[in-house]
C-alpha cells in the first residue's frame, strides 16, 4: 500500500477500521475537540484518545491546535485533517490515496484571530 502524495501511509486502513480512530475524526471533523470532551463522546478513556490521536497525527489525519479560552487560558484541541480516502486495485495491490484539507492562509489567519479573541 501507499499513499498517492509519497507519506507512506502504509497502515492506514487498519487504522481507519480502528472504531475509536473513527470516532475520534468524526467528531474532529466540523469542530475542534479536547481530548477531555473526545473521551467522552467516544466513550473512552483519555489514554486511548491520545494513543489513537498519537496514531492519527503520525499520518497527518489530525492536526494539533491551540484554543483561547475567555479567561486567557489555552489548551490544545485536535481538527481533522482527513478529507478523503480513496482505494484503488492495481496489478501491484491496493494503492492508498489520502487527500488531506488544506487551509489556506486567509482562513488559517482568520482562525487564529477568533481563537485568540475568543469570537469564534
Amino acid at each position: 500500500m501507499s499513499d498517492g502524495d509519497g507519506r507512506g501511509e502504509g497502515d492506514v486502513l487498519s487504522l481507519l477500521d480502528d472504531e475509536y480512530a473513527e470516532d475520534i475524526l468524526v467528531e474532529t471533523y466540523v469542530e475542534p475537540r479536547s481530548a477531555r470532551r473526545l473521551a467522552e463522546l467516544c466513550d473512552a478513556s483519555r489514554s486511548t484518545v491520545y494513543r489513537r490521536i498519537e496514531q492519527l497525527q503520525d499520518h497527518d489525519l489530525v492536526e494539533t491546535r491551540q484554543q483561547i479560552d475567555p479567561d486567557g487560558h489555552h489548551r490544545e484541541v485536535y481538527a481533522a485533517s482527513l478529507e478523503r480516502v480513496t482505494v484503488e486495485l492495481t496489478d501491484d495491490g491496493f494503492d492508498v490515496t489520502v487527500d488531506r484539507a488544506e487551509e489556506d492562509a486567509a482562513s488559517r489567519f482568520t482562525r487564529l484571530y477568533e481563537e485568540f479573541t475568543g469570537e469564534s
